[in-house]
């Protein structure tokens, strides 16, 4: 049984890889700070083979005697601070965590010496607005938009540069965006769905034709899987569905899945991307991997899931569809 960390395992894509993996037989250590994005409930609390630390990244001493106790075959960074708006409104705690934090875990396994394979979670955030028709390549240049996109372009590259300079034995992935359930509600699709429940307006910033390319969160997290067992370290492997949408077609799609609500248009935030898109035909080639979920059916598992934890007043002391970063 191979044991791995999973850094930022209570969050969304970070809880899903953690019971993916756990399923695979891997003995599954669990570093997160707990911040208001991750739940303690997102995990089993009977699940085996698993270990939990409350821990920020930073805590590089202790972070080390960690890593020194599990001497763990892969590390997992999930770690992160990840909604734009925040980023906008204080962007510090993502220059911690994102950067400041990848600088750490970086450090250690240089320090330690110890054979463990880095597998840094990037963003396609990173890449920057680009054309209708145009898909984002690993060797493209970085063009980040926001402070959150800055600070995971600023980790990606200081990751390279361990990589050239020390031969750090790590590995990138830039995902586009994930959904599914565990998602905190400050998020697009969890808003949507949540506003709707509410029987309130969905707020859509602008004219809601920004575009993302949606993949199902355990695709995601079976390509991290793949890529953390056959993947070239050094390498950066873009994650994508192919399937690009608008935010405003999101939000038709869940509102006919639960057969009511309506859309509102609000102020736009600064600095908002018009369009992100993937070419993942390096991941697809090397792995032979495929994302196996499309997104009207991963878009009606998440609604359920979400209508589901309504009921159980899950979200009543979430803050719910509040759309941030609106700075003149």
């Amino acid at each position: 049984m191979k044991t791995v960390i999973v850094t930022g395992g209570l969050g969304f894509i970070g809880s899903n890889l953690v019971k993916l993996l756990n399923q695979r037989n891997y003995y599954v250590v669990n570093v997160d700070k707990c911040t208001y994005a991750s739940n303690l409930n997102n995990i089993n609390k009977k699940i085996k083979n698993y270990k939990f630390y409350k821990l920020d990244i930073n805590s590089i001493n202790l972070l080390k005697n960690i890593l020194i106790k599990y001497k763990p075959k892969i590390i997992f960074n999930l770690a992160a601070e990840t909604h734009v708006d925040k980023s906008i409104e204080k962007p510090i705690a993502f220059i911690k965590s994102n950067y400041l934090g990848v600088f750490s875990i970086l450090e250690l396994i240089k320090s330690l010496k110890i054979n463990t394979r880095l597998i840094h979670i990037s963003t396609d955030e990173v890449y920057g607005s680009i054309e209708k028709g145009k898909k984002s390549k690993e060797e493209d240049a970085y063009k980040p938009s926001s402070p959150y996109s800055s600070t995971k372009a600023g980790a990606d590259l200081l990751i390279k540069s361990y990589i050239k300079t020390y031969n750090s034995p790590a590995i990138i992935t830039n995902s586009c965006n994930n959904y599914g359930p565990n998602q905190d509600p400050e998020k697009l699709i969890p808003t949507i769905i949540l506003q709707i429940l509410k029987k309130r307006a969905v707020p859509i910033y602008g004219l809601g034709k920004n575009e993302r390319e949606w993949i199902y969160v355990n695709d995601n997290c079976r390509a991290l899987i793949e890529i953390a067992e056959k993947g070239i370290i050094g390498e950066t492997y873009n994650i994508g569905s192919g399937e690009v949408f608008s935010n405003l077609e999101i939000a038709k799609k869940i509102i006919k899945i639960l057969k009511y609500g309506k859309t509102k248009f609000v102020k736009d935030r600064p600095g908002h991307d018009l369009r992100y898109s993937l070419n993942s035909e390096k991941i697809y080639k090397q792995t032979r991997w495929l994302p196996l979920v499309k997104i009207d059916s991963g878009l009606k598992i998440t609604t359920d899931w979400y209508l589901n934890k309504f009921k159980e007043n899950f979200f009543i002391n979430k803050k719910i569809g509040k759309r941030l970063g609106l700075i003149k």
